[in-house]
């Protein structure tokens, strides 16, 4: 009986699964090429069970001896002394699970401590020598390596690589990783520093990168299981899932396995609507699974949070950094023609519930909000009041929360994100856009089918104001709303509060837009 993998790569036999070899093209042209590449994508995005996949597909073909190598258990060696012989050994497993027909010799136990500079070089023209076909060998978590280890390995491939017309090397490899070659460049040393003339980064001739799944992919892989089962994916509970991951794969498998395992028990009788998919997605959220909780510790680095603060404002980092790349490398981002934003709403969600978890903790445990129903007046939330009561928690409250929150800038931001959270648990629904240079936050509360939207901003000066308000008119024409609010953080230390604190209406096209001033 197959099933849906949430971890560790896939297989045909065990799993359902989006065929390998469609979702990343050019790699066999390459191959045929003698080229030299690397292939990126964020974590658990289907890397090795694509590069297992092409080894046995090229390997049953005929025409090449294909070797899949993992290097993820030497990245805790610092030292290319010790890293060069760990790659050999696992170099030496790879060829056995491969079946290669090469002799090992006692010598390679001596000279892969002597001379590890060459070693690795040395070992693989060897081995070459004794094949019948040409050898590829795929590099998964390529950087793993340290920095030391890695600069070696690439240095003693690119003097193979350069010495091909004299001697047999290997005839194509690919690095494989989260990050672009690029980003080893960053790894490995600062801007100041150089490599030399002898860089060990010019052999490699294309960056590639995995896509995530499409509507057509998403629904051929729930196929699979239709048919299997008889169980139904409803269209719409496509679309939505869809509308939610971006087609990142973990996550589709992630919703599908906790609709028909945890919230259905296997009932396959029953379709998979909407409502379900919604519900699971709220389950992974709130559990954080690995995946979800590996990927979110990079918000604590320095280099992310440079890159992630600024677009939970609407501000636009520098995209011309290594930060950013790695950001965008991580698989936390997605840039499009118009924006650059989270890389699905669920990382986005996340996101912010891991920032201000400590917030809403302390919320619910002091009980410092109220719930939901306090909020209703005849079915709709009372938006006035809630945001009257946020006022009044603002001014007593932000100077000692501010301090107690990482993301200082994006403080503001992420406390009110924090109370309204608290107070929607009893039922509705927060939708959170973030896009960077916007200079805003979109949120949409949801309850009972009706949409409430506000947009966040802080204040940048006389114009601040006005912008918000057409911001917010434009905003609340995409949800077809004719209420609106516009919360504005007056950051300037020098302003009385009676001063900041305000509630204004505006009239603007025939719309409502209610100004908060905190």
């Amino acid at each position: 009986m197959r099933y849906f993998n949430v971890s560790g790569p896939c297989n045909y036999r065990d799993h359902y699964m989006v065929e390998a070899a469609k979702r990343l093209k050019g790699v066999e042209q390459l191959i045929d090429m003698n080229q030299y590449f690397v292939i990126h994508a964020a974590r658990q995005s289907g890397k090795t069970t694509y590069l297992q996949d092409l080894a046995r597909r090229l390997n049953a073909a005929g025409k090449y001896h294909a070797v899949y190598c993992s290097l993820e258990s030497l990245q805790n060696i610092a030292d290319f002394e010790r890293g060069i012989p760990a790659i050999f050994d696992n170099l030496d497993l790879a060829f056995q699970s491969a079946s290669l027909p090469f002799i090992h010799q006692a010598r390679y136990d001596q000279e892969k401590f002597s001379r590890p500079t060459v070693f690795l070089t040395s070992f693989l023209m060897e081995v070459v020598k004794g094949l019948d076909k040409p050898l590829v060998i795929f590099f998964d978590e390529a950087d793993c390596l340290s920095a030391s280890t890695l600069i070696s390995f690439l240095r003693q491939l690119r003097l193979g690589y350069n010495n091909r017309a004299l001697a047999p090397f290997v005839h194509s490899i690919a690095l494989v990783g989260m990050r672009n070659i690029r980003d080893y460049k960053a790894k490995i040393r600062p801007d100041s520093e150089s490599l030399g003339s002898a860089s060990p980064f010019n052999i490699v001739t294309e960056a590639l990168t995995l896509t995530n799944f499409t509507r057509e992919e998403i629904a051929g892989l729930y196929a699979q299981h239709s048919e299997e089962n008889g169980q139904q994916f409803e269209d719409d509970a496509i679309d939505l899932i869809l509308d939610q991951t971006q087609g990142q794969p973990w996550l589709v498998n992630a919703i599908a396995r906790e609709v028909i395992m945890r919230l259905l028990e296997s009932d396959y009788t029953k379709p998979v609507t909407v409502a379900l998919a919604r519900q699971a997605i709220e389950n992974i959220v709130w559990r954080r699974d690995t995946h979800i909780d590996s990927l979110l510790e990079r918000l604590k680095e320095a280099r992310v949070r440079r890159i992630i603060e600024p677009m939970l404002m609407g501000q636009m980092a520098d995209i011309t950094t290594d930060d950013f790349n790695y950001v965008r490398d991580l698989g936390l981002i997605r840039v499009t023609p118009t924006r650059i934003e989270p890389a699905n709403p669920i990382y986005g969600d996340v996101m912010v519930r891991t920032l201000n978890h400590y917030m809403q903790e302390s919320l619910a445990r002091n009980e410092m909000t109220s719930s939901l129903p306090h909020y209703l007046r005849n079915g709709r939330i009372d938006m006035d009041f809630l945001l009257t009561d946020f006022q009044r928690f603002w001014r007593e409250n932000s100077v000692i929360w501010r301090e107690k929150i990482e993301y200082k800038e994006a403080a503001p931001h992420l406390i009110l994100m924090a109370f309204l959270q608290r107070v929607l648990n009893g039922g509705g629904q927060i939708v959170r856009e973030f896009a960077a240079g916007s200079g805003r936050t979109d949120l949409c509360l949801i309850y009972d089918g009706q949409k409430y939207p506000i947009e966040l901003k802080i204040r940048r000066g006389d114009t601040t104001r006005a912008e918000g308000i057409e911001q917010t008119r434009r905003y609340m024409d995409i949800l077809g709303c004719a209420e609106g609010w516009l919360a504005i953080f007056d950051q300037r230390p020098d302003i009385p509060w009676d001063e900041k604190i305000y509630l204004l209406k505006e009239t603007v096209s025939g719309k409502t837009i209610t100004v908060v001033g905190l």
